[in-house]
């Protein structure tokens, strides 16, 4: 069967489209911040009763770049200590670890992150350590759950084929088992850090200064011109980091 050249150059993306989501949903958030300071007249009629329809306590880019400080923190902490950990339990000398950290791992994100702050508070104040805390347990699950299953699915006979070639565990590890199971690592690096961004606003209850700001003042002040901003801005930036991961992963064909 032959195959067409012009549909198979047209069928290879070229870099720009295959960037073109993630870039448009930065260009989206690049806008709404420029834009949003100017917005009053069309939230003061989603909000007639605001006396204020525009949230002015603190700029939307700061709130924004210390918003993704928090997350690329905290995510940071997960996927070193996720990672680690994992690759310790799938080692013949750290298999017995293995329940233990998948329950600590289960534990993490089913403890609410009201009830971290609130335990993390007295022992670490106000401010943003506490919410670091909160995210990197609630982010830890899916990194430590998707190092395992990639880790897990590597052929054995793939191993044992690169053992009889004379790699020793480490190259085993470095070159053969981590580059296969990247992807579904990364995929759950991706649930993680998403799940992260819209997390880290709940660390404004405890004066972590982030995209929440708004959404609580809002909430305070019966105000929900404030809500919509800051809701806005966290879908939009999730968005933005959720299709770039998206082109990061390789396609499974």
């Amino acid at each position: 069967m032959k195959t067409d050249p012009v549909s198979m150059v047209r069928a290879i993306p070229s870099p720009w489209r295959r960037w073109a989501a993630p870039l448009g949903w930065c260009a989206a958030l690049g806008a709404l911040l420029v834009t949003l300071p100017h917005l009053g007249p069309v939230f003061a009629a989603i909000d007639p009763d605001a006396r204020e329809p525009i949230y002015r306590r603190d700029a939307f880019v700061d709130l924004l770049a210390n918003h993704l400080l928090l997350v690329a923190g905290a995510s940071l902490i997960a996927i070193v200590s996720g990672v680690s950990a994992s690759i310790m339990v799938t080692r013949p000398w750290g298999r017995d670890f293995l329940p233990l950290v998948s329950q600590l791992a289960s534990i993490g994100q089913t403890f609410p992150p009201v009830a971290v702050l609130a335990l993390a508070v007295p022992w670490l104040g106000f401010g943003g350590l506490p919410t670091v805390v909160a995210l990197v347990l609630y982010g830890l699950l899916p990194i430590v759950r998707n190092t395992l299953v990639g880790i897990g699915e590597v052929d054995p006979a793939t191993r044992e084929a690169a053992r009889g070639m004379g790699m020793s565990p480490t190259q085993v590890l470095w070159q053969l088992e981590l580059p296969l199971a990247a992807p579904v690592i990364l995929a759950g690096i991706r649930t993680s850090v998403t799940v992260g961004i819209a997390t880290a606003a709940i660390g404004s209850t405890i004066g972590a200064k982030t995209l929440g700001d708004p959404i609580i003042a809002g909430i305070i002040n019966g105000n929900t011109a404030y809500i919509l901003q800051g809701a806005i801005l966290i879908g939009v930036l999730a968005l933005a980091i959720d299709s770039a991961f998206a082109r990061l992963l390789p396609s499974r064909r």
